[in-house]
């Protein structure tokens, strides 16, 4: 059995949905929360599913480990963020 590619992961599904919803929000905010909070509420939601994505292409089981580890970090970065928000 072969390693399941990372669009077929439930994880990076939802991780995905989360930055799209993300961006959807911040994208009706006003320019100065924008520019603050918004941009790094974006770059952390964005980064979640990415470290997903480039943790799985890079065929070791100890990258694709430490990336799951830097989605995490990721994902709760975007946890403050949002509280920020908030």
């Amino acid at each position: 059995m072969g390693k399941p590619n990372f669009e077929t992961l439930r994880i990076y599904e939802l991780a995905e949905t989360l930055a799209d919803m993300i961006w959807n929000v911040v994208r009706e905010w006003d320019s100065l929360a924008k520019d603050t909070v918004g941009k790094q509420l974006v770059r952390a939601a964005d980064s979640v599913d990415a470290n997903i994505a480039e943790g799985n292409g890079r065929g070791t089981y100890r990258d694709d480990r430490q990336y799951i580890r830097n989605a995490r970090g990721s994902l709760y970065e975007t946890k403050h963020w949002l509280r920020r928000a908030y």
